[in-house]
């Protein structure tokens, strides 16, 4: 038990099970189940079952499982039909994966609730066979995760939602960390070369994101200029292997319904010519403030459709009411896009906080929602929400544990030179080349560099 919690920990735990036994009919069922946990939160978890036929082609197969505490419950799942009956859980397949050849698997996957302990779920069962074999302790239980060599991008292609979380192209829940730009029509010269080299290689940061101002002598000012901008930025973040994420920088007037019509015009741009690369990102806006939930939903079913006529594929990130708090900021929480959630597929939504003003209701509130929602925080500070003040160093560690714990992307605000305590870099580098050492680093830009440079291990197997 103790190994178990060791393992939820560090956000993974996996069982073999092997099964080489004799079928109810005549084909000769076998089947290797690996059982993972992608992450645990207050309260929750999100678990995930890979099931590999070793024996004849079945189709029409349940895989069924306990749950040992009577407290676990299954709130949703993903890839298959999911049903409870006491501690026994059922997953029925859907039409793509009915028929399982020899040799093939599927991935399948669910969010949990538990109250107490949360143990391993045991007797696994295909078709009625037990799955005989160890579960757990010993064998390839032992084994890590396998990890994958390369860019962010070489390594998880194509990301997309699965449940709750941001998975790549093994269909593994992965972090991504990174930086946000400032306003380019300020700070352009902040993005360059040497900057995203640095940026890349030495703070081995996963993402970019670009903050395209729409208002405030942005976008509106010239279209074709911040749109080639955005996309040249877009091809410097491909170059190096990070993921770009195209940030609508939607402010004043807080309802994205104002800028319905440039929105259209500019996803219907940049969706077109990215269509067929891996590594973007759309953000369609980014701080929905004095608007109510309904209107910011209405705005995105409509620009979700025009980034979805030219790439199918693409991760989109939806705002959320209060300046991206889930309404937290406005009185509210995240039940209201729970219960009236965006009609769209591969969604995202974005969370956004600033450490020294957003603390403990704020946290909860992600805690919470994490079992429900597919969750990006796009933007956040260590500081206030002001953009100023001093670092909060306790509350900005608080946060980056939890994301870490709950795998929640995040890119930090900002990756400039400007004239404030939320700024990664002192005044004046950005007319330089030197964006990586001690000297050139604000405190709140060396904390983040600590943080992003650590290993990501993306896990490819």
């Amino acid at each position: 038990m103790k190994r178990f919690m060791a393992l939820l920990a560090t956000g993974a735990t996996v069982l073999g099970v092997t099964v080489l036994a004799s079928p109810p009919a005549s084909a000769a069922t076998g089947c290797k189940v690996e059982y993972t946990v992608a992450s645990q939160w207050q309260g929750g978890f999100q678990g995930g079952v890979k099931v590999t036929n070793l024996g004849d082609s079945v189709s029409g197969w349940q895989l069924k499982f306990t749950l040992p505490d009577s407290g676990q419950k299954v709130v949703q799942g993903w890839n298959a039909s999911w049903s409870q009956s006491g501690s026994t859980v059922t997953a029925a397949p859907v039409d793509w994966n009915r028929t399982l050849a020899t040799g093939g698997s599927t991935d399948l996957g669910f969010v949990g609730s538990f109250t107490g302990s949360n143990p391993q779920p045991t007797n696994f069962t295909l078709n009625g066979v037990a799955c005989t074999g160890s579960v757990g302790g010993g064998g390839d239980d032992d084994d890590p995760p396998t990890t994958g060599n390369g860019t962010p991008v070489e390594v998880n292609g194509q990301l997309r939602v699965c449940g709750v979380n941001l998975c790549n192209q093994y269909n593994r829940p992965i972090q991504l960390r990174g930086m946000s730009t400032h306003g380019l029509q300020w700070f352009s010269q902040c993005y360059n070369n040497a900057s995203l080299d640095a940026l890349a290689n030495d703070w081995k940061a996963d993402l970019l994101r670009t903050a395209m101002y729409v208002q405030e002598d942005g976008y509106e000012t010239d279209p074709a200029g911040f749109t080639n901008r955005v996309n040249s930025l877009v091809d410097m973040a491909e170059a190096r292997g990070m993921y770009a994420l195209i940030d609508f920088h939607t402010l004043t007037p807080g309802d994205p319904n104002y800028n319905l019509s440039r929105a259209k015009t500019f996803f219907a741009s940049v969706a077109a010519r990215n269509a067929a690369k891996k590594n973007v990102i759309y953000e369609i806006a980014n701080e929905p403030n004095g608007v109510s939930w309904a209107g910011i939903k209405s705005y995105a079913e409509q620009v979700i459709p025009v980034i979805r006529a030219a790439d199918a594929d693409a991760i989109v990130i939806v705002g959320t009411r209060g300046w991206s708090s889930l309404g937290v900021s406005d009185g509210s929480n995240e039940s209201e896009i729970i219960n009236n959630p965006v009609n769209a597929t591969n969604i995202m939504y974005a969370f956004h906080f600033y450490a020294a003003s957003h603390k403990d209701n704020y946290r909860s509130t992600v805690s919470r929602a994490a079992s429900s929602l597919p969750l990006f925080v796009s933007e956040f500070g260590t500081v206030s929400a002001t953009g100023g003040g001093a670092l909060d160093r306790s509350s900005t560690t608080a946060w980056l544990d939890l994301l870490d714990q709950l795998k929640i992307s995040y890119a930090n605000w900002t990756y400039s030179d400007a004239n404030e305590s939320s700024a990664a870099f002192k005044p004046g580098t950005c007319d330089g080349g030197d964006y990586s050492s001690s000297g050139v680093l604000t405190e709140s830009g060396a904390l983040l560099k600590a943080r992003i440079s650590t290993p990501d291990n993306f896990p490819v197997g």
